[in-house]
């Protein structure tokens, strides 16, 4: 008997979890079509085919759904392995090239839930604060790849953070690869060849 409702509890969670999921990619879709303030939790609940009470039952409030669409965007970009492989690799020149291929990464994924996220930062202070920490985590990531590579640095480590941060901004890789055409490729050799340049001591290693 207790096997039975073991699988019975699985199954509904397994269930509640797919609900979770269908409703936020509903609201990734409407958030990059209408914007993230002008969609209502009604709409996400159509759109996801569900009652607008199991919208809130499963996530309360808006920015909860976007926390989840920014965790799903990660997870199908595989930032977090990808970060732990870069930092293991031997040469500098190696982890600044990785630290490159790390952003096109993630940027190439989904890029839309780049524009959605900074749509959403003119929201209101609980959803910032949700959109700021996400922005500190990223950076962190990012401040790793440079401080590991600081005995190599051709400039001071504060301001090599601060190239990295520049060129990363979501306008550039907008700029370049939605607006000019480029390929991620093209975009990712870019930007490691501009870094290497800028930030190595040793930049034609």
């Amino acid at each position: 008997m207790g096997d039975v409702k073991q699988r019975t509890a699985t199954y509904r969670q397994q269930q509640a979890e797919a609900t979770k999921v269908r409703i936020a990619d509903a609201a990734r879709d409407l958030f990059a079509a209408d914007g993230y303030a002008t969609t209502s939790i009604e709409a996400i609940g159509q759109a996801a085919g569900v009652a607008t009470r199991t919208v809130y039952a499963a996530f309360g409030t808006k920015r909860e759904i976007l926390n989840v669409i920014c965790e799903r965007w990660l997870e199908r970009a595989g930032a977090r392995q990808l970060a732990a492989e870069v930092l293991e690799r031997p040469r500098a020149l190696d982890r600044l090239r990785g630290a490159a291929r790390w952003l096109a990464v993630l940027y190439s994924t989904d890029f839309e839930v780049v524009r959605i996220l900074d749509s959403a930062m003119d929201e209101d202070a609980e959803t910032r604060a949700v959109l700021h920490a996400k922005l500190r985590g990223r950076n962190r990531v990012m401040d790793s790849f440079i401080r590991s590579i600081e005995p190599e640095l051709a400039i001071p480590l504060a301001d090599a953070r601060a190239v990295y941060r520049a060129l990363a901004a979501a306008g550039v890789y907008g700029a370049l690869v939605e607006d000019a055409g480029w390929s991620r490729t093209r975009f990712e050799e870019w930007l490691a060849g501009t870094l290497v340049k800028q930030l190595l001591t040793h930049a034609d290693e």
